[in-house]
Order: structure tokens, then sequence, then C-alpha cells
């Protein structure tokens, strides 16, 4: 996907076990998950009429942004 070297298998994997970072008001969240040892930052939502959730993207979180937890935005 996009230069990033992700697939699905990657996907499902962080997903798995992926916590919750952020709650936005459109009922959209960040999640954080790992595929493997690689921390993967994926923004979903429900679709409760559907019953399914929707992978709107996922990205590998940066440094320079993020702690080194993956979990807390640094202010710039």
């Amino acid at each position: 996907m996009l230069g990033w070297h992700l697939d699905v298998a990657d996907i499902r994997a962080a997903l798995r076990d992926a916590q919750t970072v952020e709650e936005y008001p459109d009922g959209a969240c960040l999640l954080l998950g790992r595929a493997g040892l690689r921390p993967l930052h994926l923004v979903v939502a429900d679709d409760p009429a559907a019953d399914i959730t929707v992978v709107i993207t996922v990205y590998e979180p940066s440094l320079s942004q993020w702690d080194a937890t993956f979990r807390r935005r640094l202010r710039p």
C-alpha cells in the first residue's frame, strides 16, 4: 500500500490487539496496533447498520510527531 509495504495481513494483525489513542467527534477513532514489532496507527469508524468497522487509513507513526509510545502527539 502506497510504498509503506503494508498488506492486509499487517492491517489485520494491527487490529487484533489495537488500543484506542484518540476518539473523534464524528465517531471515528485512532487506534494503535502492531504488525509484528512495527507500530501502526489506524483510523477506523464503526458502521452499526452494516455491523462492520471501516478502516479509513493506516500509517506508520513518526517519532517526529509522536512520543516513543506512539500514544501522545508531540507539541510543535
